[in-house]
Protein backbone atom coordinates (compact mmCIF):
# COMPACT_ATOMS: atom_id res chain seq x y z
CA UNK A 1 0.00 0.00 0.00
CA UNK A 2 1.76 3.07 -0.86
CA UNK A 3 2.34 6.00 1.55
CA UNK A 4 1.17 9.51 1.68
CA UNK A 5 5.24 10.11 2.34
CA UNK A 6 5.44 9.40 -1.60
CA UNK A 7 2.55 11.26 -2.71
CA UNK A 8 4.86 13.78 -4.29
CA UNK A 9 6.20 11.40 -6.68
CA UNK A 10 5.11 11.11 -10.54
CA UNK A 11 2.61 8.36 -10.24
CA UNK A 12 3.12 6.13 -13.58
CA UNK A 13 -0.02 6.13 -16.05
CA UNK A 14 -2.55 3.48 -15.56
CA UNK A 15 -3.77 1.11 -18.03
CA UNK A 16 -6.90 1.28 -20.57
CA UNK A 17 -9.69 0.05 -18.88
CA UNK A 18 -10.10 -1.81 -22.17
CA UNK A 19 -6.90 -3.51 -22.43
CA UNK A 20 -7.09 -4.98 -18.77
CA UNK A 21 -10.86 -6.61 -19.14
CA UNK A 22 -9.55 -7.87 -22.79
CA UNK A 23 -7.00 -9.49 -20.37
CA UNK A 24 -9.17 -10.65 -17.55
CA UNK A 25 -11.39 -12.07 -20.46
CA UNK A 26 -8.65 -14.15 -21.78
CA UNK A 27 -7.48 -15.42 -18.77
CA UNK A 28 -10.93 -16.63 -17.59
CA UNK A 29 -11.37 -18.36 -21.03
CA UNK A 30 -7.95 -20.27 -20.45
CA UNK A 31 -9.05 -20.92 -16.87
CA UNK A 32 -12.10 -22.33 -18.27
CA UNK A 33 -10.03 -24.67 -20.85
CA UNK A 34 -7.51 -25.88 -18.08
CA UNK A 35 -10.23 -26.39 -15.58
CA UNK A 36 -11.96 -28.63 -18.64
CA UNK A 37 -8.82 -30.73 -18.76
CA UNK A 38 -8.19 -31.03 -15.09
CA UNK A 39 -11.79 -32.54 -14.82
CA UNK A 40 -11.19 -35.10 -17.92
CA UNK A 41 -8.23 -36.22 -15.46
CA UNK A 42 -10.37 -36.79 -12.38
CA UNK A 43 -11.70 -39.81 -14.11
CA UNK A 44 -7.82 -41.10 -15.11
CA UNK A 45 -6.71 -44.34 -13.23
CA UNK A 46 -5.87 -43.28 -9.82
CA UNK A 47 -2.99 -45.97 -9.56
CA UNK A 48 -1.09 -44.28 -13.17
CA UNK A 49 1.20 -42.04 -11.97
CA UNK A 50 1.87 -40.49 -14.75
CA UNK A 51 -2.34 -39.46 -14.72
CA UNK A 52 -1.66 -38.08 -11.41
CA UNK A 53 1.44 -35.89 -12.44
CA UNK A 54 -0.67 -34.84 -15.26
CA UNK A 55 -3.44 -33.94 -13.01
CA UNK A 56 -1.32 -32.02 -10.31
CA UNK A 57 -0.26 -30.12 -12.80
CA UNK A 58 -3.85 -28.93 -14.11
CA UNK A 59 -4.44 -28.53 -10.75
CA UNK A 60 -1.28 -25.50 -10.25
CA UNK A 61 -2.08 -24.05 -13.99
CA UNK A 62 -5.86 -23.44 -12.11
CA UNK A 63 -4.26 -22.09 -8.86
CA UNK A 64 -1.64 -20.07 -10.80
CA UNK A 65 -4.75 -18.28 -13.21
CA UNK A 66 -6.99 -17.91 -10.46
CA UNK A 67 -3.85 -16.25 -9.26
CA UNK A 68 -3.57 -14.25 -12.26
CA UNK A 69 -7.13 -13.43 -12.25
CA UNK A 70 -7.67 -12.06 -9.32
CA UNK A 71 -4.42 -9.69 -9.82
CA UNK A 72 -6.18 -8.29 -13.10
CA UNK A 73 -9.32 -7.88 -10.99
CA UNK A 74 -7.47 -5.37 -8.37
CA UNK A 75 -5.73 -3.32 -11.23
CA UNK A 76 -9.00 -2.79 -12.91
CA UNK A 77 -10.62 -2.01 -9.81
CA UNK A 78 -8.26 1.13 -9.58
CA UNK A 79 -9.57 2.28 -13.15
CA UNK A 80 -12.53 4.95 -13.61
CA UNK A 81 -15.63 3.28 -13.77
CA UNK A 82 -17.47 2.66 -17.17
CA UNK A 83 -21.31 2.20 -16.82
CA UNK A 84 -21.65 0.30 -19.94
CA UNK A 85 -19.39 -2.41 -18.25
CA UNK A 86 -21.42 -2.60 -15.40
CA UNK A 87 -23.98 -5.44 -16.60
CA UNK A 88 -21.16 -7.20 -17.85
CA UNK A 89 -19.29 -7.18 -13.82
CA UNK A 90 -21.99 -8.24 -12.31
CA UNK A 91 -21.88 -11.82 -14.67
CA UNK A 92 -18.40 -11.63 -13.43
CA UNK A 93 -19.33 -11.59 -10.21
CA UNK A 94 -21.46 -14.46 -10.01
CA UNK A 95 -18.71 -16.66 -11.26
CA UNK A 96 -17.05 -18.91 -9.24
CA UNK A 97 -13.94 -17.56 -7.69
CA UNK A 98 -10.69 -19.25 -7.56
CA UNK A 99 -9.09 -20.33 -4.35
CA UNK A 100 -6.68 -17.95 -4.29
CA UNK A 101 -9.09 -14.87 -4.64
CA UNK A 102 -9.41 -12.21 -1.86
CA UNK A 103 -6.04 -13.87 -0.38
CA UNK A 104 -3.74 -10.67 -1.17
CA UNK A 105 -3.59 -7.94 1.73
CA UNK A 106 -1.37 -5.05 2.10
CA UNK A 107 0.09 -3.30 5.56
CA UNK A 108 2.29 -0.07 6.09
CA UNK A 109 4.16 0.48 8.95
CA UNK A 110 4.99 4.38 9.86
CA UNK A 111 8.23 4.05 11.80
CA UNK A 112 7.61 8.20 13.10
CA UNK A 113 4.37 7.19 14.53
CA UNK A 114 4.51 3.69 15.02
CA UNK A 115 1.10 3.30 13.02
CA UNK A 116 -0.24 0.14 11.59
CA UNK A 117 -2.52 0.10 8.79
CA UNK A 118 -3.55 -3.10 7.55
CA UNK A 119 -6.11 -4.31 4.38
CA UNK A 120 -9.15 -5.81 5.36
CA UNK A 121 -7.92 -8.93 3.45
CA UNK A 122 -4.73 -9.38 5.63
CA UNK A 123 -7.09 -9.24 8.98
CA UNK A 124 -8.57 -12.25 7.07
CA UNK A 125 -5.28 -14.00 6.33
CA UNK A 126 -4.16 -13.53 9.65
CA UNK A 127 -7.47 -14.76 10.57
CA UNK A 128 -7.06 -11.81 13.40
CA UNK A 129 -10.10 -9.08 14.40
CA UNK A 130 -9.48 -5.77 12.86
CA UNK A 131 -10.71 -4.20 16.11
CA UNK A 132 -7.59 -5.68 17.73
CA UNK A 133 -5.64 -3.46 15.23
CA UNK A 134 -2.44 -4.85 13.20
CA UNK A 135 0.76 -6.38 14.43
CA UNK A 136 3.88 -4.40 14.64
CA UNK A 137 6.91 -5.41 12.79
CA UNK A 138 7.96 -6.59 16.16
CA UNK A 139 5.01 -8.36 17.17
CA UNK A 140 4.77 -9.84 13.78
CA UNK A 141 7.21 -12.92 13.91
CA UNK A 142 5.62 -14.01 16.26
CA UNK A 143 2.74 -15.49 14.34
CA UNK A 144 5.17 -17.19 12.61
CA UNK A 145 6.42 -21.28 12.68
CA UNK A 146 9.48 -20.74 15.30
CA UNK A 147 12.42 -22.17 12.66
CA UNK A 148 10.65 -19.45 10.33
CA UNK A 149 11.38 -16.46 12.54
CA UNK A 150 14.63 -15.81 12.10
CA UNK A 151 14.23 -15.38 8.24
CA UNK A 152 11.28 -12.62 8.58
CA UNK A 153 13.65 -10.58 11.15
CA UNK A 154 16.49 -10.64 8.73
CA UNK A 155 14.46 -9.31 5.89
CA UNK A 156 12.81 -6.63 7.78
CA UNK A 157 16.37 -5.92 9.07
CA UNK A 158 17.71 -5.20 6.01
CA UNK A 159 15.06 -3.44 4.32
CA UNK A 160 14.74 -0.90 7.01
CA UNK A 161 18.81 -0.57 7.50
CA UNK A 162 19.95 -1.29 4.31
CA UNK A 163 17.06 -0.28 1.75
CA UNK A 164 16.51 -3.35 0.22
CA UNK A 165 13.28 -4.98 -0.79
CA UNK A 166 11.85 -7.80 0.78
CA UNK A 167 10.79 -10.61 -1.46
CA UNK A 168 10.74 -13.90 0.81
CA UNK A 169 8.38 -16.40 1.98
CA UNK A 170 7.47 -17.81 5.71
CA UNK A 171 4.48 -19.82 7.33
CA UNK A 172 2.35 -18.85 10.08
CA UNK A 173 -0.09 -20.26 12.37
CA UNK A 174 -3.53 -19.14 11.64
CA UNK A 175 -5.93 -18.81 14.11
CA UNK A 176 -7.90 -21.95 13.27
CA UNK A 177 -5.20 -23.93 13.48
CA UNK A 178 -3.78 -24.35 10.28
CA UNK A 179 -0.42 -23.86 9.06
CA UNK A 180 -0.41 -20.93 6.20
CA UNK A 181 2.15 -19.97 3.64
CA UNK A 182 2.57 -15.83 2.59
CA UNK A 183 5.16 -14.36 0.57
CA UNK A 184 5.63 -11.19 1.08
CA UNK A 185 6.98 -8.20 -0.97
CA UNK A 186 7.80 -5.13 0.57
CA UNK A 187 9.81 -2.05 0.29
CA UNK A 188 10.90 1.30 2.51
CA UNK A 189 9.65 4.13 1.72
CA UNK A 190 11.95 7.44 2.21
CA UNK A 191 11.21 10.78 3.27
CA UNK A 192 12.45 13.84 1.37
CA UNK A 193 15.78 13.85 3.14
CA UNK A 194 16.23 10.23 2.41
CA UNK A 195 15.97 8.71 5.31
CA UNK A 196 13.50 5.38 6.15
CA UNK A 197 9.77 6.58 7.49
CA UNK A 198 7.70 3.59 6.98
CA UNK A 199 7.72 0.06 5.31
CA UNK A 200 4.87 -0.92 2.99
CA UNK A 201 3.85 -4.42 1.97
CA UNK A 202 1.59 -7.05 0.30
CA UNK A 203 1.53 -10.38 1.66
CA UNK A 204 -0.67 -13.06 -0.76
CA UNK A 205 -1.57 -16.19 0.77
CA UNK A 206 -0.24 -18.91 -1.38
CA UNK A 207 -1.05 -22.20 0.60
CA UNK A 208 -2.84 -23.52 -2.10
CA UNK A 209 -0.73 -22.52 -4.51
CA UNK A 210 2.62 -24.29 -2.32
CA UNK A 211 0.53 -27.13 -1.57
CA UNK A 212 0.05 -27.86 -5.43
CA UNK A 213 3.76 -27.16 -6.09
CA UNK A 214 4.44 -30.28 -3.92
CA UNK A 215 1.66 -32.81 -5.18
CA UNK A 216 3.53 -31.92 -8.67
CA UNK A 217 6.80 -32.51 -7.07
CA UNK A 218 5.32 -35.68 -5.32
CA UNK A 219 3.74 -36.88 -8.26
CA UNK A 220 6.26 -36.19 -10.76
CA UNK A 221 9.27 -38.12 -8.10
CA UNK A 222 6.67 -40.76 -8.16
CA UNK A 223 6.36 -40.84 -11.89
CA UNK A 224 10.45 -40.67 -12.30
CA UNK A 225 10.77 -43.96 -9.61
CA UNK A 226 8.18 -45.62 -11.80
CA UNK A 227 9.39 -45.04 -15.27
CA UNK A 228 13.62 -46.28 -13.65
CA UNK A 229 11.82 -49.08 -12.43
CA UNK A 230 10.15 -49.85 -15.58
CA UNK A 231 13.04 -49.23 -17.58
CA UNK A 232 15.01 -51.77 -15.37
CA UNK A 233 12.49 -54.09 -15.51
CA UNK A 234 12.18 -53.76 -19.33
CA UNK A 235 15.97 -54.40 -19.74
CA UNK A 236 15.74 -57.34 -17.42
CA UNK A 237 13.07 -58.69 -19.53
CA UNK A 238 15.17 -58.01 -22.96
CA UNK A 239 18.00 -59.68 -21.88
CA UNK A 240 16.30 -62.55 -20.12
CA UNK A 241 14.27 -63.00 -23.16
CA UNK A 242 17.70 -62.71 -25.59
CA UNK A 243 18.84 -65.67 -23.17
CA UNK A 244 16.67 -67.98 -23.47
CA UNK A 245 15.37 -67.59 -27.40
CA UNK A 246 16.95 -70.35 -29.22
CA UNK A 247 21.12 -69.78 -29.83
CA UNK A 248 20.71 -69.79 -33.64
CA UNK A 249 19.30 -66.82 -34.16
CA UNK A 250 18.00 -65.97 -37.24
CA UNK A 251 17.89 -68.87 -39.39
CA UNK A 252 19.39 -73.09 -39.17
CA UNK A 253 20.44 -75.26 -41.48
CA UNK A 254 19.63 -78.94 -40.14
CA UNK A 255 22.11 -81.63 -41.15
CA UNK A 256 21.35 -82.73 -44.76
CA UNK A 257 19.10 -86.09 -44.41
CA UNK A 258 18.23 -86.04 -47.75
CA UNK A 259 14.96 -84.84 -49.49
CA UNK A 260 13.49 -84.26 -46.14
CA UNK A 261 15.78 -81.91 -44.46
CA UNK A 262 14.72 -78.93 -42.94
CA UNK A 263 15.93 -75.25 -43.63
CA UNK A 264 14.49 -73.31 -40.87
CA UNK A 265 14.17 -69.46 -40.26
CA UNK A 266 12.30 -67.28 -37.68
CA UNK A 267 12.36 -63.48 -36.80
CA UNK A 268 10.58 -62.11 -33.67
CA UNK A 269 8.66 -59.00 -34.28
CA UNK A 270 8.47 -56.24 -30.93
CA UNK A 271 5.18 -54.57 -30.25
CA UNK A 272 4.32 -51.12 -31.56
CA UNK A 273 5.65 -50.18 -27.82
CA UNK A 274 9.26 -51.77 -27.51
CA UNK A 275 8.30 -51.21 -23.81
CA UNK A 276 5.96 -53.96 -23.87
CA UNK A 277 8.25 -57.19 -23.95
CA UNK A 278 6.07 -60.23 -24.56
CA UNK A 279 5.90 -63.92 -23.61
CA UNK A 280 6.18 -64.82 -27.24
CA UNK A 281 8.87 -67.73 -28.16
CA UNK A 282 10.27 -69.83 -31.21
CA UNK A 283 11.85 -72.43 -30.79
CA UNK A 284 13.61 -75.55 -33.26
CA UNK A 285 15.83 -78.41 -32.40
CA UNK A 286 17.17 -81.55 -33.62
CA UNK A 287 16.24 -84.25 -31.22
CA UNK A 288 17.88 -87.77 -30.41
CA UNK A 289 16.23 -89.80 -32.68
CA UNK A 290 17.12 -88.02 -35.75
CA UNK A 291 13.60 -85.87 -35.90
CA UNK A 292 13.33 -82.12 -35.57
CA UNK A 293 11.41 -80.29 -32.71
CA UNK A 294 9.01 -76.83 -33.82
CA UNK A 295 7.35 -74.81 -31.80
CA UNK A 296 6.02 -70.60 -31.27
CA UNK A 297 3.41 -69.80 -28.63
CA UNK A 298 2.75 -66.99 -26.45
CA UNK A 299 1.87 -66.24 -23.12
CA UNK A 300 0.08 -63.54 -21.47
CA UNK A 301 1.50 -60.41 -20.07
CA UNK A 302 4.19 -58.31 -20.51
CA UNK A 303 7.51 -57.65 -18.82
CA UNK A 304 9.85 -59.80 -16.27
CA UNK A 305 6.88 -62.09 -15.58
CA UNK A 306 6.00 -62.81 -18.82
CA UNK A 307 9.47 -63.06 -20.21
CA UNK A 308 10.52 -65.95 -17.05
CA UNK A 309 7.50 -67.71 -17.58
CA UNK A 310 8.64 -68.24 -21.45
CA UNK A 311 12.24 -69.38 -20.12
CA UNK A 312 10.39 -71.79 -18.05
CA UNK A 313 8.10 -73.13 -20.48
CA UNK A 314 11.12 -73.23 -23.28
CA UNK A 315 12.99 -75.61 -21.00
CA UNK A 316 9.97 -77.71 -20.46
CA UNK A 317 9.13 -77.87 -23.72
CA UNK A 318 12.60 -78.79 -24.99
CA UNK A 319 13.01 -81.41 -22.11
CA UNK A 320 10.15 -82.97 -23.05
CA UNK A 321 10.96 -83.27 -26.36
CA UNK A 322 14.39 -84.45 -26.26
CA UNK A 323 12.81 -87.24 -24.01
CA UNK A 324 10.33 -88.15 -26.50
CA UNK A 325 6.73 -87.13 -25.45
CA UNK A 326 4.71 -86.94 -28.14
CA UNK A 327 3.40 -83.30 -28.86
CA UNK A 328 -0.23 -84.08 -27.96
CA UNK A 329 1.19 -85.21 -24.44
CA UNK A 330 3.92 -82.69 -23.85
CA UNK A 331 0.76 -80.04 -24.13
CA UNK A 332 -1.58 -81.63 -21.73
CA UNK A 333 1.97 -81.41 -19.41
CA UNK A 334 2.93 -78.22 -20.00
CA UNK A 335 -0.39 -77.03 -19.39
CA UNK A 336 -0.28 -78.56 -16.14
CA UNK A 337 3.34 -77.26 -16.03
CA UNK A 338 1.55 -73.80 -16.06
CA UNK A 339 -1.72 -73.81 -14.08
CA UNK A 340 0.63 -75.39 -10.77
CA UNK A 341 3.00 -72.54 -11.44
CA UNK A 342 3.86 -70.04 -8.46
CA UNK A 343 2.41 -67.31 -10.67
CA UNK A 344 -0.46 -69.58 -12.70
CA UNK A 345 -0.71 -68.17 -16.76
CA UNK A 346 -2.68 -68.54 -19.65
CA UNK A 347 -0.59 -68.63 -22.87
CA UNK A 348 -0.81 -70.22 -26.32
CA UNK A 349 1.39 -72.97 -28.10
CA UNK A 350 1.83 -75.07 -31.66
CA UNK A 351 4.28 -77.66 -30.81
CA UNK A 352 5.17 -79.76 -34.35
CA UNK A 353 7.56 -83.07 -34.45
CA UNK A 354 8.96 -83.23 -38.39
CA UNK A 355 10.57 -86.95 -39.21
CA UNK A 356 12.82 -86.46 -42.51
CA UNK A 357 12.52 -89.70 -43.13
CA UNK A 358 8.68 -89.94 -43.55
CA UNK A 359 8.38 -86.25 -44.33
CA UNK A 360 5.58 -86.94 -41.81
CA UNK A 361 4.28 -83.98 -39.48
CA UNK A 362 2.81 -84.60 -36.09
CA UNK A 363 1.88 -81.59 -34.27
CA UNK A 364 -0.73 -80.52 -31.64
CA UNK A 365 -1.98 -76.93 -30.59
CA UNK A 366 -3.45 -75.28 -27.55
CA UNK A 367 -5.62 -72.25 -28.48
CA UNK A 368 -3.02 -71.43 -30.71
CA UNK A 369 -3.18 -70.59 -34.98
CA UNK A 370 -3.11 -73.58 -37.32
CA UNK A 371 0.30 -74.35 -38.92
CA UNK A 372 0.03 -72.78 -42.65
CA UNK A 373 1.00 -74.89 -45.51
CA UNK A 374 2.32 -73.63 -48.73
CA UNK A 375 2.74 -75.54 -51.47
CA UNK A 376 2.50 -74.62 -55.21
CA UNK A 377 2.06 -71.01 -55.19
CA UNK A 378 -1.14 -71.91 -52.49
CA UNK A 379 -1.65 -71.68 -48.99
CA UNK A 380 -4.05 -72.99 -46.34
CA UNK A 381 -4.09 -73.54 -43.05
CA UNK A 382 -3.47 -77.72 -41.29
CA UNK A 383 -6.83 -78.39 -40.42
CA UNK A 384 -6.95 -77.88 -36.52
CA UNK A 385 -7.25 -80.06 -33.61
CA UNK A 386 -8.40 -79.76 -30.53
CA UNK A 387 -6.57 -77.43 -27.85
CA UNK A 388 -7.94 -75.38 -25.52
CA UNK A 389 -5.41 -72.31 -23.62
CA UNK A 390 -2.31 -73.51 -21.63
CA UNK A 391 -3.49 -72.96 -18.16
CA UNK A 392 -6.84 -72.58 -18.58
CA UNK A 393 -8.60 -75.66 -17.32
CA UNK A 394 -6.91 -78.69 -15.56
CA UNK A 395 -7.14 -82.91 -16.42
CA UNK A 396 -7.45 -81.62 -20.22
CA UNK A 397 -6.28 -83.31 -22.92
CA UNK A 398 -4.57 -82.21 -26.76
CA UNK A 399 -5.58 -83.68 -29.79
CA UNK A 400 -2.82 -85.00 -31.88
CA UNK A 401 -3.22 -84.48 -35.35
CA UNK A 402 -1.00 -85.86 -38.65
CA UNK A 403 0.33 -84.21 -41.70
CA UNK A 404 2.41 -85.17 -44.38
CA UNK A 405 4.80 -82.88 -46.09
CA UNK A 406 6.26 -83.05 -49.65
CA UNK A 407 9.95 -81.69 -50.90
CA UNK A 408 9.50 -77.72 -51.52
CA UNK A 409 6.47 -77.28 -49.09
CA UNK A 410 6.68 -74.64 -47.13
CA UNK A 411 5.43 -74.45 -43.37
CA UNK A 412 4.36 -71.42 -41.25
CA UNK A 413 4.21 -71.16 -37.57
CA UNK A 414 3.42 -67.66 -35.68
CA UNK A 415 1.43 -66.26 -33.46
CA UNK A 416 -1.72 -64.10 -33.42
CA UNK A 417 0.24 -60.68 -32.67
CA UNK A 418 1.00 -60.16 -36.30
CA UNK A 419 -1.88 -57.97 -37.05
CA UNK A 420 -3.28 -54.90 -34.62
CA UNK A 421 -6.91 -56.01 -35.31
CA UNK A 422 -7.21 -59.67 -33.89
CA UNK A 423 -10.79 -59.42 -35.22
CA UNK A 424 -11.66 -62.72 -37.45
CA UNK A 425 -11.90 -62.14 -41.05
CA UNK A 426 -13.29 -64.24 -44.25
CA UNK A 427 -13.84 -67.51 -42.99
CA UNK A 428 -13.28 -67.22 -39.57
CA UNK A 429 -9.54 -66.52 -40.41
CA UNK A 430 -7.29 -64.11 -38.47
CA UNK A 431 -6.34 -60.93 -40.54
CA UNK A 432 -2.76 -61.91 -40.14
CA UNK A 433 -3.19 -65.20 -41.14
CA UNK A 434 -4.93 -63.68 -44.24
CA UNK A 435 -2.30 -61.65 -45.70
CA UNK A 436 0.57 -64.70 -44.90
CA UNK A 437 -1.50 -66.56 -47.06
CA UNK A 438 -1.22 -63.72 -49.26
CA UNK A 439 2.75 -64.34 -49.81
CA UNK A 440 1.87 -67.76 -51.28
CA UNK A 441 3.38 -66.52 -54.37
CA UNK A 442 6.68 -65.22 -52.86
CA UNK A 443 7.41 -68.04 -50.80
CA UNK A 444 6.73 -70.33 -54.12
CA UNK A 445 9.73 -67.73 -55.64
CA UNK A 446 11.59 -68.09 -52.61
CA UNK A 447 14.82 -70.27 -52.49
CA UNK A 448 15.60 -70.47 -48.67
CA UNK A 449 13.31 -70.37 -45.41
CA UNK A 450 15.30 -67.07 -45.28
CA UNK A 451 13.76 -65.04 -48.29
CA UNK A 452 10.58 -66.28 -46.85
CA UNK A 453 10.86 -64.76 -43.34
CA UNK A 454 12.03 -61.83 -45.22
CA UNK A 455 8.83 -61.21 -47.10
CA UNK A 456 6.97 -61.91 -43.94
CA UNK A 457 8.96 -58.74 -42.08
CA UNK A 458 8.73 -56.89 -45.27
CA UNK A 459 4.60 -57.38 -45.08
CA UNK A 460 4.19 -56.97 -41.23
CA UNK A 461 7.14 -55.55 -39.52
CA UNK A 462 6.42 -52.14 -40.16
CA UNK A 463 2.45 -52.74 -38.85
CA UNK A 464 1.25 -51.22 -35.58
CA UNK A 465 1.31 -54.34 -32.77
CA UNK A 466 -1.04 -54.21 -29.70
CA UNK A 467 1.42 -57.26 -29.09
CA UNK A 468 4.79 -58.74 -30.13
CA UNK A 469 4.94 -61.88 -32.77
CA UNK A 470 7.13 -64.57 -33.44
CA UNK A 471 7.52 -66.48 -37.03
CA UNK A 472 9.21 -69.56 -37.75
CA UNK A 473 9.28 -70.84 -40.72
CA UNK A 474 10.48 -74.26 -42.23
CA UNK A 475 11.32 -75.01 -45.81
CA UNK A 476 11.09 -78.58 -46.80
CA UNK A 477 14.53 -79.82 -49.06
CA UNK A 478 13.88 -80.87 -52.38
Amino acid sequence: MPSPLSADRSAPQPPERDAVDALIDRTRRLRGDVDAVRRDTVRVDEDDPRARWHRALCELAVHHLDDLGTHLGQLREGLPEEPERHAREEAAADEPRGSLIGRVGSAEWNLLTDEVSWSDELFRIFGRAPEAGGLSLDDLPSTLLPEDQPLLTALVTDCLVDGKPINGEFRIRHTDGRVRTLHMRGEPVLDTDGRTASMWAVLRDVSALRRSQQVVHRTHESLRREQHIARAEHRVAVELKEAVLPPWQSSLRLPDQGPGTLDIAAHYLPSETSALVGGGWYDAMELPDGRTLLTVGDLTGHGIQATSAMAVVMGAVRGMAVAGTEPGALLGHLNQLLETSVQPALGSAVCCRFDPATRTLDWAQAGHPAPLLFRDGTGRPLPLPDGVLLGAASGVSYEQDEARLLPGDVLVLHTDGLARDNTSGRGGARPGTEALLGLAPRFAEARSAQECVRAVVEEFGAAERLDDACVLIARIGA
